[in-house]
């Protein structure tokens, strides 16, 4: 049965729903990539034009083979150096995955662009928009050899801090020093990961949920050690609760800040 959404269930019992992009999203994209590849091929002509080592019939032909050329490599390169993204994927936020949800593979990348060609066939993408329309995750030919989708990325929404994480007393807040320590010893990737688990903890199941804030709690413990009656009789959860609200608002207050870094500004790895 077709659908337009994708649900993948991690092992660790969070589900995902991944909005796949249709023919008609991905032709658009593909008309941005072939725009600047096409620019890009008609600067080289016209420079090798202009430099005059090569005949006007040879020149246009050799702009074609380095047309298709520049298209298999741009393809690769982009998509593998930006996770799956080309500049008309990124301009109208699609993106190319796994079809299980992991990682994309260099492999894949190389065979659903090395694929392109025969999608492109007869005309601008008619097998490919075909096996998009009767494939049941919108795959082109390339996606199917490869086990890859192409899925929509909406506008991330920013988190209500204030909502979020104000309301409960935070032990931590006692021991300003150490505060201030714990900010300085935490890298963005961490402080993303700890408002996550707390934004997402209710997609959690039970005993995936109070694992994943056992292994947290447990690291920003190592990180820095508050005095045993700071922490004495909380959760782990509540624990994590407690690092979150001093990364991201680390004067009390709301802050404007991106789930993928905290505000403060001096926050790096040590």
């Amino acid at each position: 049965m077709k659908t337009n959404t994708l649900i993948i269930r991690t092992p660790e019992g969070i589900v995902f729903a991944l909005s796949l992009a249709g023919p008609v999203t991905r032709f658009f994209a593909w008309l941005v990539d072939v725009a600047c590849l096409l620019v890009v091929a008609q600067l080289l002509n016209s420079v090798i034009r202009f430099l005059g080592l090569v005949s006007e019939d040879f020149a246009t032909a050799l702009g074609i083979l380095i047309f298709f050329l520049a298209q298999v490599g741009y393809g690769i390169g982009c998509e593998w150096w930006w996770r799956g993204q080309t500049l008309g994927k990124r301009l109208l936020r699609l993106r190319v995955m796994d079809a299980q949800g992991l990682q994309l593979q260099f492999s894949q990348v190389v065979i659903r662009n090395l694929l392109r060609f025969v999608d492109g066939l007869p005309g601008p993408y008619l097998v490919g928009g075909i096996a998009c329309l009767v494939s049941q995750r919108a795959q082109r030919l390339g996606d199917l050899a490869a086990n890859t989708i192409v899925v929509r990325q909406p506008q991330p929404r920013q988190p209500d801090l204030e909502q979020l994480l104000a309301g409960k007393f935070n032990s931590l807040r006692a021991h300003p020093h150490l505060a201030a320590r714990l900010r300085q010893r935490v890298s963005p990737a961490e402080a993303s990961a700890a408002l996550q688990a707390i934004v997402r903890r209710d997609e959690l199941e039970p005993s995936a949920r109070v694992q994943l804030f056992a292994e947290l709690a447990a690291h920003f413990k190592s990180l820095v050690e508050f005095p045993p009656d700071t922490t004495e009789g909380i959760t782990d959860e509540q624990y994590v609760r407690n690092v979150a609200d001093v990364l991201f608002r680390p004067r009390g207050k709301a802050a404007s800040a991106s789930v993928l870094q905290p505000p403060d500004t001096a926050v790096h790895t040590v």
